[in-house]
């Protein structure tokens, strides 16, 4: 009798997986290994609506109870692995059964950063899950100021919700900008400038030296000895990959557990898929990424679910960024570091979009910000011509006279 599928991670990534089985056709048993005792849910929102909504939010569930029945997929949840058995074929769960599997899917994500410093307690805190939102969330209604340590996207998202509740926010990045990673200097300018009309303080280029936090407020000493007091202390500095029951089963880990292009790791009967893996990218000479993305964890959910039932599909798909804040909506295409020239585009309201090129011409990348929707359309347009490695007439990037549909259609 056939063991079935299992899934071990009941996020985006993971409960993806589980109804991509089904609409492939699949009808043997599905099982879905969920950590939290919530129904499977998205966390986009946790740094943004979670945050601000009038009311106490809820879950932005990705499915319901009654769609998971109907699906037959068997969730249980409020439940972790605790080692795999390859030989065996059989994962061992926190409730101390052995759960028998077919393949095997690792989608156990990614968990924040910690902070590498004694003196932190209960007003330093970490956003991962909806709880952890809910008692950010009662923190940010009672208190006046608020230090966010870290100015990448959930930093930033949060010292936008922060400010929209009233909060005095201090934000701290240790490197000379906010967004240093994958977003160009011209974009995270003009996301600095919007963060500072809103009344945020923003200190780049100085790290944390200590953190005495008490029970009437935490004390930031940074390294240039300014100090920052603050009546909770959100520190965003990053994710790692969740690897550790990858590599107790003996997988291969770099940067993450490591995965072939059809997400497939070192054991053949093991797949990875999400924000905890890293993959071969073929459009970037398989460059071996991670990524941490709602869309890619999506991508990677469906594409390991086809490739579980045998179809040796390789991953093509462009990397996708997008934040949302102040009204101003941020989003990439493709990697922007991979890029060694620039073009930009100029539209309306303000809004722009950077075209990143090799050398040889070849679109590998597009940035765009703008108020709302204004970069979207485009930006969807140019991550069509970076899937089809095209090399565009450079001053038709620049002018916004010339539809993009049409450099498509060239």
């Amino acid at each position: 009798m056939s063991a079935g599928m299992v899934i071990i991670g009941a996020g985006e990534c993971g409960t993806r997986a589980a109804f991509a089985l089904r609409e492939a056709g699949y009808d043997g048993n599905v099982t879905l290994v969920g950590a939290e005792a919530h129904l499977p849910y998205e966390r986009p929102p946790l740094s943004k609506d979670a945050m601000v909504a009038p009311e106490a939010p809820s879950i932005k569930a990705i499915s319901d109870a009654a769609r998971l029945t109907e699906h037959r997929i068997d969730l249980l949840g409020a439940t972790s692995a605790t080692s795999i058995d390859r030989a065996n074929r059989s994962v061992r769960l926190s409730n101390g059964s052995d759960l028998d599997y077919d393949k095997l899917l690792v989608a156990t994500g990614a968990t924040p950063r910690r902070l590498p410093l004694s003196g932190l307690g209960q007003r330093c805190v970490y956003l991962r899950t909806f709880d952890d939102a809910l008692a950010i969330r009662a923190h940010l209604r009672q208190c006046c100021h608020v230090a966010i340590i870290g100015g990448g996207f959930i930093g930033l998202e949060l010292a936008a919700s922060a400010r929209r509740l009233g909060a005095d926010v201090t934000v701290i990045e240790a490197q000379p900008r906010i967004l240093m990673r994958g977003v160009p200097e011209e974009i995270a300018t003009i996301v600095h400038e919007a963060h500072a009309a809103e009344g945020v303080d923003i200190v780049c280029g100085d790290g944390i030296a200590a953190i005495d936090d008490r029970a009437d407020g935490v004390r930031i000493t940074l390294a240039s000895g300014l100090q920052v007091t603050a009546d909770l202390a959100i520190i965003g500095i990053g994710a790692v990959p969740v690897t550790a029951l990858a590599e107790s089963a003996g997988l291969t880990l770099n940067n993450g557990i490591a995965v072939d292009a059809q997400l497939r790791t070192s054991d053949p009967d093991i797949f990875s898929a999400g924000d905890c893996c890293s993959f071969p990218l073929a459009i970037y000479g398989d460059r071996r990424v991670r990524l941490e993305a709602w869309r890619s964890a999506q991508e990677h959910g469906a594409l390991a679910a086809r490739n579980m039932l045998g179809a040796e599909e390789a991953h093509a798909c462009v990397p996708w960024f997008w934040s949302d804040q102040y009204g101003l909506s941020l989003q990439i295409a493709g990697l922007p570091d991979e890029g060694e020239r620039t073009v930009r585009r100029d539209l309306d309201d303000g809004a722009f979009i950077l075209f990143h090129l090799k050398h040889d011409g070849r679109l590998v990348a597009a940035s765009g910000i703008g108020p709302g929707n204004a970069v979207a359309r485009d930006i969807r347009l140019a991550e069509m011509l970076i899937a089809r490695s095209a090399h565009p007439d450079i001053d038709a990037l620049a002018a916004p006279s010339v539809k993009l549909k049409s450099l498509l259609a060239a």
